[in-house]
């Protein structure tokens, strides 16, 4: 009877056993550490079964592992049984599964997470979540580049799940969404204290080309260049320096952006209240350039009060050159004022009515009439430019290099750096144009040589070649041609052989041409007046008398 009851015992027992619910592996299962021995725990997980786990599987990124024998503990059943016939175990992936359960219901309800950022990786860091691994970019670290994330290791704080996907194992999280959630609210409340034209002191976190961020105490407003000084500054760093202190006055605030405008010379008197008193027009003022464009250079007068010298207005004598070939940044130079436009807040300076204008002076020192001498600066098809003094020109026309040559070809006679003499002709001060004549240099011979010859009178002139067509005659240097039907009435005596060079002959002057330069003369013209006088003081055809008796009473007469 003993015996059957003992092994109904068993049978029972045995039963049991089967009849119960042994724990599905990959699941997350209680434990208890029965024994903690060389680096590992001893973990007992019921159903007679016992597993063993890494001690560091039990610690946080860069801590020391909390375990002792007694704890409990939830792991992960990877296996019932392994060769040895222990359970496989993980206390890691245990903490994953039940991170991720708890980051998907954060996630849900758009909370915060608690990590620590533990590695850096390839665009960014990795954080531990309380056993799950998330992601977060270099961009999401902080409002602003971060260069040393050494102070933010293992530090625990908050974060905002971006993204999660638990089949593919990936989290994304931000701490900069944190920082600006915060950075926002501390905003607000300062923004909530600050007026439009109030004046607060900043610190100057941040230098730029355009301006410099300065902390008003938890919010950055942005001074621009243009509101630092009413002077020209090139760059920031000209007059402030990060960390520096700076008073500053609130400009503008926008309540939705929560951007703030800034500026520094709105607290400083405004030098343009008194330009117009101390810069009157056409005033002499001794400037600095500060700035060369194209169009120009700007010339400051004194600080925040700039004028500008158009390209225009710089030189009497260079014309279509760089304002850089005539001033230089720095350059001391003084500047005449000639128009302010206060409304425009704008100065219009000269530089060349500082000087005399130099046509006023050559046409004072240098009457018409005057000989100059100068060098042949450029030769053109209509004439010569002539290097004057006062670094000015002067343009010697085709028709004024010669009196024997045609302009086109007298200009092939010259080269450029040529020295010439030649008359100032005029002088056009308005239009800055100076005439000149070469061929005028040693008077007008020809004007000198016919000064009081005119039309109709009787000259003498020398023969001086025989051509075929009539002959050739000089009268005070200058040259004419008598044709052959002039040199007789008698047109048997017509004939140019019948001269000779060298031979006194009175002839009769038929035509002065002052443009030609020429003079028309006659024998034959000659005669016929002196017939026609002899007619009309001894008698007349129909007298009777011969023209040789005529003649011959004159000729007596004469005598």
């Amino acid at each position: 009877m003993a015996q059957n009851a003992s092994m109904e015992e068993f049978e029972a027992l045995l039963n049991e056993s089967f009849e119960m619910d042994t724990p599905e592996e990959g699941s997350v299962v209680k434990g208890k550490v029965i024994a903690v021995e060389a680096g590992q725990a001893i973990i007992d997980v019921g159903y007679k079964m016992e597993g063993r786990v890494d001690l560091k599987e039990f610690a946080n990124p860069g801590e020391a592992p909390e375990i002792t024998v007694g704890d409990e503990v939830e792991v992960y059943l990877r296996a019932a049984e392994n060769a040895r016939g222990e359970a496989v175990i993980s206390r890691e992936m245990a903490r994953r599964e039940e991170a991720w359960d708890r980051l998907e219901k954060a996630y849900a309800d758009d909370a915060r997470v608690e990590g620590a950022i533990f590695g850096r990786v390839k665009g960014g860091f990795t954080v531990d979540l309380g056993g799950a691994v998330a992601f977060l970019p270099g961009s999401q670290v902080d409002v602003r580049p971060v260069r040393d994330a050494g102070p933010l290791m293992g530090l625990k704080q908050p974060f905002q799940i971006l993204k999660m996907d638990r089949r593919r194992g990936n989290i994304v999280v931000s701490r900069r969404a944190i920082l600006e959630e915060s950075r926002a609210e501390q905003r607000a409340e300062v923004i909530s204290n600050l007026e439009e034209g109030q004046a607060v002191d900043g610190v100057v976190k941040n230098i730029t080309e355009y301006g410099a961020f300065v902390d008003l105490g938890g919010v950055d407003g942005l001074l621009h260049v243009t509101d630092m000084a009413w002077r020209r500054v090139n760059h920031p760093s000209e007059i402030l320096s990060i960390g520096e202190t700076v008073k500053v006055q609130v400009i503008k605030i926008n309540k939705e952006t929560h951007r703030i405008s800034l500026g520094m010379k709105q607290l400083q008197e405004d030098p343009w209240d008194l330009v117009a008193a101390k810069y009157p027009l056409s005033s002499v003022h001794q400037g600095r350039v500060t700035n060369i464009t194209d169009y120009g250079a700007f010339v400051e007068l004194e600080p925040g009060v700039e004028g500008l010298v158009h390209v225009s207005e710089m030189s009497w004598t260079k014309k279509n050159v760089h304002p850089g070939k005539i001033v230089s940044t720095s350059q001391e130079v003084e500047v005449m004022v000639l128009e302010i436009d206060s409304a425009k807040r704008r100065v219009s300076l000269g530089l060349k009515q500082t000087q005399r204008n130099p046509w006023e002076v050559f046409a004072e020192t240098h009457p018409e009439g005057t000989v100059v001498e100068g060098e042949v600066k450029n030769i053109t098809e209509f004439g010569l430019f002539v290097g004057l003094d006062g670094d000015i020109d002067g343009m010697v026309h085709l028709s004024d290099l010669s009196w024997d040559e045609r302009g086109e070809d007298a200009i092939q006679n010259y080269r450029k750096g040529d020295m010439v003499q030649a008359v100032v002709s005029e002088v056009d001060t308005d239009k800055e144009r100076i005439s000149l004549s070469i061929k005028n240099v040693g008077g007008d011979k020809f004007a000198e040589a016919v000064g009081g010859v005119k039309r109709g009178s009787i000259i003498t002139v020398e023969v001086t070649a025989i051509e075929d067509g009539g002959i050739e005659v000089e009268y005070e240097g200058m040259k004419s041609f008598i044709r052959r039907s002039d040199l007789s009435r008698d047109r048997s005596e017509q004939r140019p052989e019948r001269f000779s060079v060298g031979d006194k002959v009175d002839v009769r002057v038929t035509n002065v041409d002052s443009k030609t330069r020429r003079l028309g003369l006659s024998i034959k013209a000659r005669e016929i007046a002196e017939e026609k006088e002899a007619v009309e003081q001894y008698g007349s055809s129909d007298s009777g008398a011969s023209l040789g008796d005529i003649l011959g009473a004159a000729l007596k007469g004469d005598d």
